[in-house]
């Protein structure tokens, strides 16, 4: 099975104190978040304190939502299938979840788990699953076998929730509302989807580049991409990770790449994730219609 590479980077360009000439040194902290390589890179005179501030916001972050730490909000419901007093932030991003489920039609199901755990081991074996497997796995799915409530999250047992297609957007936010809060503006989040704090600190909007070409400018603004193949279980690359929750099979998208921005990068992560299993543009700019500020930014033809 196939991955794609998934990084963070914050960067800031120099940072001029009051009362000082001279602009503040780049300071660059790098470890790991997210399970993958992070970089940090920040001009301000507390840039040490407020890196290692950002680190372990990140890190507390993935004990709510990461399914590869046993202990987190997200593996204790699944392996319980409830969870009592449930932290804010995974009601918040739960909620946002729904929200886009309903604007979907479905598409957007973050109770996919068991299907993605069934083509995982699958791809494992050099394989696919059976149509019985599927059939198992699909059964076990549905967002409306999900209750939310501020004293517990309930799903049906056998089911399973995975937050790939939204949380790393989330995430983003958070540490963009981190950093506002101290005092930082101008600056570029990258978990994977981009959350820009103001602009670029040369003037205008950031340029992000596109995969499949060209680029977005983003200020105070975030931006997702997905694409159907980004991530495939097979050694060919031709089976999607972006399941259907409708047949349970991966969508046979007419789509390479999209891009979609809005205000969060949680809702813009999710909707990109959406609008792969769309087969029209008007399909897809109806779903991000229904979200003031989201718009679909670029569209790429497989």
């Amino acid at each position: 099975m196939t991955t794609r590479r998934r990084f963070l980077a914050i960067s800031a360009a120099a940072f001029a104190v009051p009362g000082i000439a001279r602009a503040e040194p780049v300071y660059t902290w790098q470890g790991v978040a997210l399970g993958a390589r992070a970089t940090l890179r920040l001009a301000h005179p507390d840039a040490k304190a407020i890196a290692e501030r950002v680190a372990s916001e990140i890190s507390r972050l993935e004990d709510i939502f990461s399914l590869y730490r046993a202990e987190s909000a997200l593996s204790r419901l699944n392996r319980d299938a409830a969870l009592e007093n449930p932290p804010f932030e995974l009601l918040e991003c739960l909620s946002l979840a729904g929200a886009v489920h309903n604007a979907s039609s479905g598409r957007f199901d973050v109770t996919v788990q068991p299907l993605w755990a069934a083509y995982a081991e699958a791809g494992a074996r050099g394989s696919l699953p059976a149509a019985g497997e599927i059939e198992v796995a699909t059964a076990k799915t549905g967002w409306s076998k999900v209750s939310l409530a501020p004293s517990a999250i309930t799903l049906e047992q056998g089911m399973a929730l995975t937050l790939n297609g939204i949380a790393q957007g989330y995430i983003a936010d958070r540490v963009a509302q981190m950093l506002e809060k101290e005092g930082l503006t101008d600056i570029l989040i990258d978990t994977g989807e981009f959350r820009a704090i103001g602009g670029h600190p040369g003037g205008g909007a950031w340029p992000v580049k596109l995969a499949a070409g060209g680029s977005v400018r983003l200020a105070t603004r975030a931006l997702a991409t997905s694409a159907p193949l980004g991530t495939s279980f097979d050694a060919g690359g031709q089976v999607g990770h972006i399941l259907d929750p409708r047949t349970g099979k991966p969508g046979t998208s007419k789509w390479r790449e999209i891009s979609v921005t809005a205000r969060s990068a949680a809702l813009a992560d999710a909707l990109s994730t959406a609008a792969c299993l769309m087969s029209s543009p008007d399909e897809i700019g109806a779903c991000i219609a229904r979200f003031d500020g989201a718009r679909l930014e670029k569209l790429t033809e497989a």
